[in-house]
């Protein structure tokens, strides 16, 4: 079954629209159609790819890089997702999602820096 894809690609102030087929991932078919958007593992493990779904259903049970959490939040891995619906998806920052994703963990820990070969015991803000 094929679906109708809107993009709203942020960084570069574009939009594009497609349609795709249901069974293949949504980044290899728009590539296949010329749209070039952010990747950078293919496997679903990394934010690269991460979009904000604003309307429509992405099946992403491959994205293991994506809190299930974030997905119900309408956050989406393209590399690793297909269409089930129409779409209206807007590329994010891959640093803000990754923030999102895993902030939580490095902000609360103790950081132990290295300068010169000796120890230095302080967080840097």
């Amino acid at each position: 079954m094929s679906y109708h894809i809107r993009i709203r690609d942020r960084q570069n102030d574009k939009v594009y629209e497609a349609d795709i087929e249901g069974d293949r991932y949504i980044l290899e078919s728009l590539e296949q159609q010329g749209i070039n958007l952010p990747f950078a593992c293919r496997n679903g493990a990394c934010t690269a790819c991460a979009m904000r779904v604003k309307s429509g259903k992405i099946e992403q049970h491959e994205a293991i890089g994506l809190s299930t959490a974030l997905q119900e939040e309408g956050y989406a891995l393209i590399c690793s997702g297909y269409a089930i619906s129409d779409l209206d998806i807007e590329t994010q920052d891959e640093d803000e999602v990754y923030q999102i994703q895993f902030g939580q963990f490095f902000a609360k820990r103790k950081r132990h820096w290295f300068q010169l070969g000796l120890f230095l015991d302080f967080d840097h803000d």
